[in-house]
């Protein structure tokens, strides 16, 4: 699995895989137990994970989620320290600790949490999408 097939829908907890797109939208299925499928209308607001960033004070601007996903595993292999429940502060440290350039203007608490609920779903059910370039273009 590709971060490209990942999928967050505004209102609904969770990440989606996208099995296809169909007539009346694209077909997704949830990355929990459940396996939950639905179809995402073109009136749900949803996105696609390959197509995230994070504000960052670079030039460039943004960082890729892609690119802060991968810096979170190198870092913390094991218990990232914070979860979703963590006061902001502590949100804030964590985030800086991985890119030291985020934008505390623009990047929110909320965006924070979502990172790391985000990373600990992807890490559970798609630790492929966590593997190094090198790694991701083996298989």
């Amino acid at each position: 699995m590709e971060l490209k097939e990942l999928a967050s829908i505004s209102g609904k907890g969770g990440l989606f895989r996208v099995v296809k797109p169909g007539k009346a939208g694209m077909i997704l299925e949830s990355l929990d137990e459940t396996k939950t499928r639905l179809v995402a209308n073109p009136n749900m607001k949803m996105s696609l994970l390959d197509e995230i960033s994070i504000y960052t004070r670079t030039k460039e601007g943004t960082a890729p989620l892609s690119d802060v996903l991968k810096k979170i595993q190198k870092e913390f292999p094991g218990d990232l320290g914070v979860d979703g429940n963590s006061d902001p502060e502590e949100l804030r440290a964590f985030l800086k600790s991985v890119l030291p350039e985020f934008d505390e203007d623009r990047v929110y608490p909320s965006d924070i949490k979502k990172l790391v609920k985000w990373f600990e779903i992807i890490r559970k059910a798609a630790p492929e999408v966590l593997a190094g370039e090198t790694d991701a273009n083996k298989n």
